[in-house]
């Protein structure tokens, strides 16, 4: 990666849930505990490659609509109403405070700030944070693009102005830190702001807590 002749990078780029969230797999379990459902059954689908995953990435492109999704989707994971299943889904995420304060310090350092979200119909986003954040936003199903092809990586970079390997980029999956890195960009696998923040703010630095 490049970066500054302080030795920062030059841009920091963040997915939405699960980084500036709680953690989406544990509102996932607790959808699935009250549906009477195996804690891991939406996860599994979406880890197997056939018609579960393949509606989840057609959603996330923008391909089909929310209340499509949840038709099709339910009976392969076998909860009886459809209806406002996304929006159960997502029912326990909260915002991450530390997280939402780690960005808004780094970007208040002057380093542009992006958004790469795998989309779920535009439901899961709070809008008003999104404005206040970044100075550029790829969302998934806008683009026609989701993570972790190449493309939606450096279309971020592209937003904020910013060379794609002179790039920070913060994820919870391990396979879009992969896409990132390979297009140049410097990762870092999400598993909470204690390990995320320090990692932070070594590499702008910046105090964070």
């Amino acid at each position: 990666m490049s970066v500054e002749g302080d030795g920062r990078p030059a841009g920091l780029l963040v997915d939405f849930g699960g980084v500036l969230t709680t953690n989406v797999f544990e509102s996932f379990r607790a959808f699935c505990a009250a549906e009477g459902l195996d804690p891991d059954a939406v996860r599994s689908l979406f880890r197997e490659r056939g018609e579960g995953l393949d509606l989840l990435r057609q959603l996330e492109k923008g391909e089909i609509e929310v209340p499509d999704f949840e038709r099709r989707f339910a009976p392969l994971l076998g909860v009886q109403r459809a209806d406002g299943m996304v929006d159960r889904l997502f029912a326990g995420v909260q915002p991450d405070e530390r997280m939402i304060a780690a960005v808004r310090a780094v970007r208040d350092i002057g380093t542009p700030t992006g958004l790469i979200s795998n989309s779920w119909g535009g439901v899961t986003y709070d809008t008003a944070l999104i404005e206040e954040l970044f100075d550029g936003v790829v969302i998934s199903g806008e683009v026609g693009l989701h993570k972790p092809d190449p493309e939606i990586f450096r279309l971020g970079a592209e937003r904020i102005g910013v060379p794609a390997d002179r790039c920070v980029f913060v994820d919870d999956l391990r396979e879009n830190c992969e896409g990132a890195e390979s297009v140049g960009m410097t990762a870092i696998l999400h598993r909470g702001a204690d390990g995320t923040l320090p990692e932070l703010g070594r590499l702008f630095g910046v105090q964070l807590r």
